[in-house]
């Protein structure tokens, strides 16, 4: 995935920024959406576009990368590599990366923190199981034994629900989360696939940038997919949940 203008020492940065960003949000992530539910809050359409909602901050890296391309190329650059035949894909997959936001945070709403994150941690196994019949991508020891053990974990969770659920939340109630966040899990394991499809059929190169423009695309698309779950749930007309949910983030940080 080369990007003209970019010395490898920035490609390099570039990686670990992004890896970093990535361990920051999914390891802050549940606890987040877990501590807004424990605090009272109701609205799972606001946990769903939280999760892509922060779409914009990709136009930075975006706007660096069009500064070095001007720097080592012609003025006349090209402003996007996005093509519409990968934009509409990529607003498609966006559509069910918002449902898959949908399906996790209504479930996590009624699990613990350790079981919602260990069953969408099963998201590697139905990620290799999409990734062979999509892709075809052979299977792997590594790819079976994630298939294997996380199949197991999510076993014993369902043996031993009773002893982790949270207060006040009914068995029915458990369970429903528990499917709806394995649901979450098999659903990113046909998503992330989906993408690497888009990258085998896109007939250009995949650059840094063409890739940022089309997470760009699917988090947008996410997005606008759970704002308007929001508006038919009236969402807007409700503050007060947004407010709690700041006020105990500020608290817990000391500001």
């Amino acid at each position: 995935m080369e990007e003209q203008g970019l010395s490898s020492t920035m490609r390099r940065i570039l990686l670990v920024i992004n890896c970093l960003i990535l361990a920051v949000g999914v390891c802050g992530g549940p606890l987040m959406m877990r501590l807004y539910f424990v605090e009272g809050g109701l609205r799972i359409w606001l946990n769903s576009w939280l999760q892509t909602g922060g779409w914009p901050l990709t136009l930075i890296p975006l706007a660096i990368l069009y500064m070095f391309r001007r720097k080592s190329e012609r003025s006349d650059i090209k402003l996007s590599f996005i093509t519409p035949r990968i934009f509409i894909a990529s607003v498609v997959i966006g559509v069910l990366t918002g449902l898959d936001n949908y399906l996790y945070s209504w479930g996590g709403s009624k699990l613990p923190v350790s079981t919602s994150s260990l069953l969408i941690a099963a998201q590697l196994a139905f990620t290799a199981i999409g990734a062979y019949f999509i892709v075809k991508l052979k299977f792997t020891s590594y790819s079976i034994n994630a298939v294997v053990l996380l199949t197991v974990g999510a076993v014993l969770l369902g043996v031993r629900s009773n002893g982790d659920r949270p207060e006040g939340v009914t068995s029915k109630d458990y369970v429903i989360g528990f499917i709806l966040v394995l649901l979450a899990a098999a659903l990113y394991g046909v998503i992330l696939p989906c993408i690497e499809l888009i990258y085998m059929k896109a007939k250009q190169a995949i650059t840094a940038t063409l890739v940022l423009e089309i997470q760009m695309v699917i988090c947008f698309a996410a997005t606008a997919f759970c704002t308007i779950g929001m508006i038919a749930n009236k969402d807007f007309q409700k503050v007060g949940g947004c407010n709690l949910i700041l006020t105990k983030v500020l608290t817990i940080i000391g500001i």
